[in-house]
Parts: structure tokens; sequence; C-alpha cells
């Protein structure tokens, strides 16, 4: 094996880690310092390379055709945990829409745009409680296994792919659903009773004075289901695995 084969295999080896370093808030993501993420790459790429058949000499079209089989699967496989932060967004948008604070944004760290105060509440606090759970040695282990199951080298895009993402979207709306739902349920209540209030007492001016009323409950409320957040994030952790392998074997 030449020089240029054992660096063109490496290079090889560099691909689907530096999907995971790129796509996941565990090592960093796109605001970390890229010395950060050249040196994880090359670490995992070292780490999983006993583990890894790499495939015979390929000509320049199939070697771009392998390149973009392990990003697509490395991309894939950062789907457990891109659906976890996602629906926790989601959660935070709709909470802060209902209760009136979807006007105040900030700078998301992890993604580097402008998102509501309260969808990176819930973000930041999903990937606490994904530390704490030990996800990140889950998402190390699911890619050393899939060198295993999908080594490196030519495949197809497998028709079970458009339903995968299916999956993946309404599980996202699920998982937002689920933490939002108390707040919504109360709000909606408070929303009742400042109806008929209104109904009551025509000559209150209910749009005024429901918004402090608004804000103050569903903080108290969202204070109060906070505690069930490491509860369902770590119910649905196995079912976001479980989507990112379907997916990434899509591209057998």
């Amino acid at each position: 094996m030449t020089a240029f084969t054992t660096l063109a295999a490496f290079s090889l080896l560099l691909v689907r880690p530096g999907m995971i370093i790129l796509g996941t808030p565990f090592f960093g993501a796109i605001q970390a310092p890229p010395q950060l993420r050249v040196g994880l790459t090359v670490l995992f790429a070292v780490m999983t390379a006993p583990f890894v058949t790499m495939p015979a000499a390929l000509t320049t079209s199939e070697l771009v055709l392998v390149i973009l089989r392990e990003v697509a699967i490395g991309a894939a496989l950062t789907l457990a945990i891109q659906v976890l932060i996602a629906g926790a967004e989601f959660a935070g948008q709709f909470i802060g829409y209902q209760i009136g604070l979807s006007m105040g944004s900030l700078i998301d760290p992890q993604s580097g745009v402008r998102n509501n105060i309260l969808a990176l509440l819930y973000a930041n606090v999903t990937t606490i409680i994904c530390f704490a759970t030990n996800t990140h040695h889950t998402l190390l282990r699911a890619l050393t296994d899939s060198y295993a199951a999908l080594p490196i080298g030519l495949g197809h895009v497998d028709a079970t792919l458009a339903a995968q993402v299916a999956k993946t979207l309404g599980l996202v709306f699920v998982i937002g659903v689920r933490l939002a739902a108390p707040v919504i349920v109360v709000l909606l209540l408070v929303e009742l009773a400042l109806g008929l209030i209104a109904r009551v007492a025509p000559a209150l001016n209910v749009i005024t004075a429901g918004a402090p009323i608004r804000v103050v409950v569903g903080l108290l409320v969202l204070a109060a289901s906070m505690t069930a957040l490491p509860s369902i994030v770590g119910r649905y952790v196995p079912s976001t695995f479980q989507l990112a392998t379907g997916t990434a074997q899509a591209f057998r």
C-alpha cells in the first residue's frame, strides 16, 4: 500500500466521524474552534480504524460516490440527536408564541441563528439531559457499529428512505407537543376564562389585562413541567436512535 493509498483510506475514515462532530452539540458542532473539531475528528477516526474494512482500489468517480455515501450515513446518525433537539426547540417556540415571548430572541450558540428564548432554554436543557444520560456514549457506539453494518464502499439508496424521513419529521412534532402540552392546556383554560370575563364585564380591556396573566401563568406552568422533561427525553432516546439507524441503513 503506497503512502497516497494510505492517506486516501484515512481520509475516508474522517468523513463519518466528521459529520457526527458537525451535526451534534455534544462535540462542539459549528461553534467549536476549528482546531477542536479537527482534533476530535482525527481522534474518532483513529479509534474506529480497527473496526473498519477499507474497500478495494476505487476510481475517481467511485471515490466521490463513496464519500457522498459516508456523508449521508454520518448525517443520518446525527438525526438521533437532532430530532431530540429539534423537538425541544419546537416546544419552546410553541410555548413562547402562546405566552407572548415570540418577539424576544437571542443568538443560538448551537446553530448560530436567532431563536426564541424558550426554544434556547429547552434545547440547552435537553442537551444537558443527554449528557447526563450518556446519550453521547450511545452515539459513539452507534458510529462504531455502523462500520460493521454499513462498511465503507459503494452502495445504493433504498426505497425506505422517504418513509424514514417522514417518521423522523413526525417524531419531532410528537416530542414537541408532548413537551409543550402542559403549558398549552393551561393557557387554553386561561383563554377560556378570559373570554368568559370579557362576556361578563365588557368594559374590561381583556386584551391588555390578559397579557401579563398569560406570561405569569405560562411561566409558572413551564417551571412546574420542567421536572417531566428528563423522563420525556429519556423515553424517546431509543426511538430516535432506531429512526437514525433505519435512515442510515437506507444507504446500504
